[in-house]
């Protein structure tokens, strides 16, 4: 693979440790060639953070974020607690709290799953967001952004990053007003409701991810997802915001070092 841009360029939103052994060695060793920089690697529970540390330790252009997927049932207080002390042990290999948020989608498929625990957990996450200095990372989508908005308002957290984010206009007015970040995904290409999200919110609160190893449609029909996609994420960006190219490539890179407050 020739090396495709002049411009570096960071995924903020990978499941590195989801990838089968061989496609996470042809990801690892093609990144330099593909001008990415560097990789934000999120967690699902305690394996998947502990198998992220030790990718990390590994390559220096992996980061980790320790966290709990919410679209999966809920561990009990045992093992949660575990997976807090984890990350306060770790807190020195780590760039975030994250992946963690509240079931949308699991909700949609369920409608008699009860929120509080839910609730529960990301207030655990998001007090150790603050009790350790570290951003916070997002699974919060439509109904449930204004609910995840109260409670980092209430911690008053200011580091929040809403991966691949979907929601109603009252919403992104406020987040764009606490100043959290977004990030876009490949489906920019060809998702409009994502168009018009990234035509409205600043730039410079905006990062791109792939959220990897989640496949993507359109011109990434039947293909793994490779962070070299997320070139063409920046290009649809620069078009939509009509501004150049590589100005786009240096704010979208400037905000995710700002965000994770670390460099690569």
């Amino acid at each position: 693979m020739a090396k495709i841009d002049p411009y570096p360029i960071i995924d903020a939103h990978i499941h590195l440790d989801l990838y089968d052994s061989e496609e996470r060695k042809e990801i690892l060793g093609s990144l330099e060639e593909s001008g990415v920089e560097g990789l934000v690697s999120v967690s699902f529970h305690l394996e998947s953070c502990m198998k992220n540390l030790e990718i990390s330790k590994r390559d220096p252009k992996i980061k980790s974020a320790f966290g709990f997927h919410p679209e999966q049932p809920l561990v009990s207080e045992a093992e949660l607690e575990k997976l807090i002390s984890f990350s306060r042990r770790n807190k020195h290999d780590m760039v975030a709290i994250g992946e963690v948020g509240l079931p949308y989608y699991s909700r949609m498929e369920n409608p008699s799953l009860q929120m509080e625990p839910y609730i529960e957990c990301l207030k655990a996450f998001i007090q150790l967001s603050n009790e350790l200095g570290k951003p916070i990372v997002l699974h919060s989508v439509y109904d449930d952004a204004p609910v995840v908005c109260d409670l980092l308002e209430q911690e008053s957290v200011e580091r929040a990053h809403f991966h691949w984010f979907k929601g109603d206009t009252k919403t992104i007015q406020r987040m764009q007003e606490n100043g959290y970040y977004i990030s876009v995904t490949p489906d920019i290409l060809y998702e409009k409701e994502i168009q018009d999200l990234v035509q409205d919110y600043p730039l410079s609160q905006i990062m791109v991810e792939t959220d990897g190893p989640w496949r993507f449609d359109g011109p990434f029909a039947g293909k793994m997802t490779h962070p070299v996609c997320i070139h063409k994420v920046v290009e649809e960006i620069s078009t939509l915001k009509r501004q150049p190219l590589q100005e786009v490539y240096e704010q979208l890179y400037t905000n995710t070092q700002n965000f994770f407050k670390c460099s690569w």
